[in-house]
C-alpha cells in the first residue's frame, strides 16, 4: 500500500540551551530528524511533510538539501500533536494509503520496525501505535490494552494510579489510513491537564468507532528521544555502540572498539582493520583489507583495498586512495588521488593534486595550491620520487620517473625521466664555523662582565 511520512519538527527545544533548533543537533554528523528520515525512505513514501515551527527556515534547508521532494508546512502556534499533524492536511490532500507519524527528536526508529507497523495496518488495524517497555515508565503515555487490542492512550497527568502503572508507553509513532487519521483529528479535544489537542486521543475514538487498533512493541532504546545535550550524548552513545557492533559483526576488526567514531553513512569493508582512536567523519568508504591505523581522522574520502593509513594521518574531503596505496605519519589529504602502490609516508601535505600509481612522496613534501584566489592543481606521474622537503609550487607537473632533489622548491614542470634541481649552491668555508664560534663566545663572556660591573 502507498505510504506518507509526516515529521515532527516544531519544537524550539528549549532544555537544550540553544539558538539552533532542536531537531538540528547533531548525532554521528547528521541533524536528528535526518536520522528519522532516513528511517522513512527505506519504506519508499510517495510523500514527506516535515511540520516545522521553531527554525523553520533552517529545518526547510536541511530537509530539503537531504530530500528535494520533502514539504515543509509550519505550525505557527504548538497547541499539541494532533494540531501539528493537522498542519499536513493539504499536502497529503488527494493521497490515498498510509500515514506515519515519525517526530524529528527520535532518531533512532528502525526501517525494520516502521515495516512492521505497516504489516499490522494490513491486517485491518485503523490505528498502529509503536509502543515500548520501559523500564522506568516515568511520565510516559500508557497504552492501555484488552484482548481485542488498543483500547486507549493515556497521559501521565491525565492517568489514573491503576494506569500508570502499566509499563507498556507510548512512543508517539503512530501509522493510519490517510482519510481516517484526519478525520479523527477534526474531533480531537483539548480538554486535558495541558490544555493541548494530543494525537493519542485518536486511539480511543477510533475504537468509539468500531474500528480496531493496535500496538507494535520495540525495544526502549528505539524510542530514545533528545530533549537535553545529556540526552544528545547519551544519543551518541547509542548510535557508536550500535554501529561499533554492526562492523564487527560485518567482518571489520576494531582492536579497541569503544575508542573508534564512526558517522552516520560510513561503509567499512569486510577484514578492514581499524586500531584505536580514529574518528571518521561523513562520507567515508573504506575497502576491504584496508588499514586504518592508530589517532586517523578520515572525512568525505575513499580508502582502496588493502591501503593503509596512518599513524596520525587526517584525510579530508576529495582525498582517494587507489588499492595498496600508503598515506603514513602526520601526513594530510585533501581533494587528491593517491595511485595504486604509491607512498606518501610521512611529514607531509598533499592537497589538489594527482599522484600517479607507484610514485614515492618524500618526507616533509608540500604542494603550494594556493594562490591566494586560486586553487591549482599539481600532477606527479607514476613512478615519480619526490625528494625530501620538496615543495611543488602548482600549477606544476613531475612526469613519469622523475625525481626532485631533497629540498627542492619546483616552479616548472619536470619532463618524463628528468632530474629536477631547485636549490641554491652549496658552498663550504674552511675553518670558518670554529672562528665564529669562537668569536661569539668572546663576545658573551664580556657582555657578561660588563653586567658584573654594573
Amino acid at each position: 500500500m502507498p505510504n506518507a511520512f509526516i515529521l515532527l519538527a516544531a519544537g524550539q527545544g528549549s532544555r537544550m540551551q540553544s539558538d539552533l533548533p532542536k531537531v538540528l543537533h547533531r548525532v554521528a554528523h547528521a541533524p536528528l530528524m535526518i536520522h528519522a528520515l532516513t528511517a522513512g525512505r527505506a519504506l519508499n513514501p510517495e510523500r514527506t511533510v516535515i511540520v516545522a515551527g521553531h527554525g523553520a527556515e533552517q529545518v526547510r534547508a536541511v530537509a530539503q538539501d537531504h530530500d528535494p521532494e520533502a514539504v515543509v508546512v509550519i505550525q505557527q502556534e504548538q497547541n499539541g500533536t494532533a494540531h501539528a499533524v493537522a498542519q499536513a492536511r493539504g499536502a497529503l490532500e488527494g493521497f490515498s494509503g498510509d500515514v506515519f507519524v515519525l517526530y524529528g527528536d527520535t532518531p533512532f526508529i528502525r526501517p525494520e520496525t516502521l515495516d512492521a507497523m505497516a504489516r499490522a495496518r494490513a491486517e485491518g488495524n485503523a490505528v498502529v501505535v509503536l509502543g515500548f517497555h520501559a523500564a522506568d515508565p516515568g511520565r510516559y503515555g500508557r497504552l492501555v490494552t484488552s484482548d481485542s487490542g488498543l483500547e486507549r492512550i493515556v497521559e501521565f497527568k491525565d492517568a489514573t494510579e491503576t494506569e500508570r502503572a502499566i509499563t507498556l508507553c507510548n512512543s508517539g509513532v503512530i501509522c493510519a489510513d490517510a482519510q481516517d487519521l484526519f478525520r479523527l483529528i477534526g474531533r480531537v479535544g483539548n480538554d486535558n491537564a495541558s490544555g493541548e489537542y494530543y494525537l493519542t486521543d485518536i486511539v480511543g475514538l477510533a475504537r468509539a468507532d468500531g474500528l480496531a487498533c493496535t500496538t507494535v512493541t520495540c525495544p526502549e532504546a528505539e524510542t530514545m528521544g533528545v530533549n537535553t545535550r545529556a540526552d544528545l550524548a547519551a544519543a551518541e552513545a547509542a548510535f557508536q555502540a550500535r554501529a561499533r557492533a554492526a562492523a564487527l559483526e560485518d567482518g571489520v576488526t576494531i582492536t579497541a572498539p569503544d575508542t573508534v567514531y564512526f558517522a552516520h553513512d560510513t561503509h567499512v569493508g569486510r577484514d578492514a582493520l581499524i586500531e584505536p582512536h580514529v574518528v571518521f567523519g561523513p562520507g567515508v568508504t573504506v575497502e576491504t583489507d584496508a588499514r586504518i591505523r592508530a589517532f586517523s581522522h578520515l572525512e568525505g574520502c575513499h580508502v582502496g583495498r588493502g591501503a593503509v593509513v596512518g599513524p596520525y594521518a587526517r584525510l579530508r574531503p576529495g582525498a582517494e586512495l587507489a588499492n595498496d596505496s600508503k598515506v603514513g605519519n602526520f601526513v594530510e589529504m585533501k581533494n587528491a588521488t593517491l595511485g595504486e602502490g604509491a607512498k606518501i609516508n610521512h611529514l607531509s601535505y598533499v592537497g589538489d593534486a594527482q599522484v600517479g600509481d607507484r610514485a614515492n612522496i618524500g618526507a616533509g613534501t608540500i604542494t603550494c595550491n594556493y594562490d591566494g584566489v586560486f586553487k591549482h592543481v599539481t600532477e606527479i606521474g607514476e613512478d615519480a620520487f619526490i625528494g625530501s622537503n620538496t615543495a611543488l609550487v602548482a600549477p606544476v607537473r613531475v612526469g613519469a620517473r622523475a625525481m626532485t632533489g631533497s629540498g627542492s622548491v619546483i616552479t616548472t614542470d619536470v619532463p618524463d625521466g628528468a632530474l629536477a634541481l631547485a636549490r641554491g649552491q652549496q658552498v663550504n668555508k674552511p675553518g670558518l664555523a670554529v672562528r665564529l664560534m669562537e668569536k661569539l663566545k668572546a663576545a658573551k663572556a664580556r657582555k657578561a662582565k660588563m653586567q658584573e660591573t654594573d
